[in-house]
Order: C-alpha cells, then structure tokens, then sequence
C-alpha cells in the first residue's frame, strides 16, 4: 500500500502544499470548497499529517518548518515559496504555524521529539536566550528573515536582508520630507532581532540630522490586519500632532491606513505611511502603499539552498545578506501644513 505525503496530496487536490499544511493546521485561510476537497482526498488517501501523528514516532527522516506569525501573510507568502522551491526534495516537511508570542525552540524541541528530524527552517524568528533549548541539536537549521550571525550557533546558517540600514532608509525619507514627529509600530524594540535592527537604523537617521526620536511615539503591535488598525485608532485619537507612520509590517500598515481612514484622516494629506515587507497587496491599496520589499523568492531559495548545503555536504554555516528595494508609492507626502 502507498504511503502518501503531502506533497502527494497537494498534487491529487491540484493545491500548492502550503495550502495542505493549512487545512491540516486548521487555519481559518482556507476556502470551504477546497478544504472540502483536500480533506476528502485525505480521507480517501488514508493520510495522516503531522497534526494527527503527535506522539507518534516517524519511520522516515523529514525536515521541519516553523513559522512563527500566523497572521503576517509576508510570512505565509515566504514559507509557501520555501515549500514550492523544495517540492523536489524526496524528504516530507512537516510545518508548524504558531502565534508570534508562542515559543518556536520549544515547538522545535517538541517536533524533534516526535520525528526524526534531518534539518529545520525557522521563519519569523526571535533569536534570544530562548535559543540555548535547540543548541544542542545536532542537526542544521536556517534561520530566514533574520541574521543569526551574532547568535554563534555551530550548525545555523541564515537568510535575511539588512534590516538596520533599510530602517535607516526609511527615516530617512520621512525626514527628508519634512516629518518631525513619526509614530513607530513594531515589536519590542530591545529584543536582538530584524525589527529591532529596524527600529536602530531608523533612529539612526534621526541621529544624523542632530534629533532624537520620542520612545513615546513607539507602540509594539502584533503584526496583522487587525492590529494594525486597532493600534492605529487609539494611538493617533491621542497624537494629533504626528504627520507620519513607519509600520514594520505591511498588514500593520494597511490596518492602520483603514483607521486612519476611519478617524477622518487622509494618507497621504494628512499623515505619510511607510511598510515593511512589500507583499502583494501594497500595490493595490488606496493609496498603493510606499514600502520596503524583501525579496520573497530569493530568500526561500537560498534558505533552502543553505539546508541543503549543510546537510548533504557537511558545509559550514553562512549568514547571507539580501537586498531589499525602497518601493516608494503614493502613501508619503510631505507634512500637511494646519492654517
């Protein structure tokens, strides 16, 4: 009898295996008719995923993917390009979605526990003292979207783009147009990740020019939709005063733009925006949204490319830097100026 894997099923459903991985995680982002029939072809197939085999011990060697941040669809769209360009492999990967504040060197721990895990991807991570529970594994793992350089783990290699000097850029556009008072929403901003290297490079720019950024103008906001607009409406209710946004996140960028919208502002009349990531949907909001773009497919390649590397050629690790790009659109403009 054939055992099928996801792949297998993503193929017979004429689904991507991302979209597999959801329906067996359970995520919401499904739509009904093709949760119907991926779970039918399941069913029909006899196929167990990861989420029905916990506590199970695999017979095969797989390969596990992380993703810490259900709702940020840069992440989504990251870990489906990461799966698309690994399609060929003959390893199954088993993929675990978990919420932004959850643990993911727990999780990892746990999965290693539950199969015979060969390598792993994190995507979306936070390297801090969390990482002592996965330094001992003796497998090589691939932190993507952020620089595991300064973490001296002996067999992690990672993807990322320089996330310092992008931040800086985007300081110093607004800047340059004029903007003085700039609310900040992101992650907490002492932690050693991407975003707080965003959050430093941004205040870099104000340094430069003999300012100082007000850490009351600083909100950390979960990097969805519905953050992006909540955070947004009860922080600029309370700050007339400030003309523009650097959201470190785009779903944060075009939430806020809704409450914006919502608090009788205009973008970019009244207050200037600016994202991170440069996902799709940037390109089709009103206004189309100014951001920093990471390359989406590059970084999944690579980061595959990497684990690859390290697990069929003993490499060492690498740590690479990719270039993002400045998309400036039509949500900056300078500051308004009240009569």
């Amino acid at each position: 009898m054939k055992v099928y894997t996801i792949k297998d099923i993503a193929r017979l459903a004429n689904v991507s295996v991302t979209t597999v991985s959801r329906v067996l995680n359970h995520r919401p982002d499904v739509n009904p008719a093709t949760r119907e029939k991926v779970e039918r072809i399941i069913e029909e197939n006899h196929f167990v995923g990861n989420k029905n085999a916990r506590g199970l011990k695999q017979t095969s060697e797989v390969i596990g993917l992380i993703i810490r941040g259900r709702s940020n669809p840069f992440l989504n769209a990251l870990a489906e390009s990461i799966l698309s360009h690994a399609v060929s492999l003959p390893d199954n990967f088993v993929t675990e979605y978990i919420d932004e504040k959850d643990d993911e060197f727990e999780t990892a721990l746990k999965m290693t526990l539950q199969n015979k895990v060969k390598g792993m991807i994190f995507v979306g991570s936070l390297i801090d003292d969390r990482v002592r529970v996965i330094r001992n594994l003796e497998i090589p793992v691939v932190f993507t979207t952020v620089n595991a350089k300064a973490a001296s783990m002996p067999n992690a290699s990672s993807v990322a783009v320089d996330d310092r000097s992008m931040g800086r850029l985007v300081g110093e556009q607004l800047l340059s147009a004029g903007h003085r008072r700039i609310a900040v929403f992101g992650s907490n901003p002492i932690a050693e990740d991407s975003l707080a290297m965003r959050f430093q490079g941004f205040c870099e720019a104000y340094t430069d020019r003999g300012l100082s950024f007000d850490p009351d103008d600083y909100r950390e906001c979960r990097f969805s939709l519905e953050a992006g607009y909540t955070t947004a409406r009860a922080y600029f209710r309370d700050h007339p005063d400030t003309t523009a946004l650097f959201a470190m996140s785009d779903a944060v960028a075009i939430g806020a733009i809704r409450a914006l919208r919502d608090l009788g502002r205009s973008v970019p009349e009244d207050i200037s925006v600016i994202g991170f990531d440069g996902i799709d949907l940037t390109r089709y909001t009103i206004p189309r949204l100014t951001t920093v773009e990471q390359p989406v497919d590059e970084i999944a390649q690579r980061s595959v490319h990497l684990l690859l590397d390290m697990m069929e050629k003993r490499s060492a690790p690498r740590h690479i830097l990719v270039k993002a790009f400045f998309r400036s659109r039509d949500s900056v403009a300078p500051p308004h100026v009240r009569s």
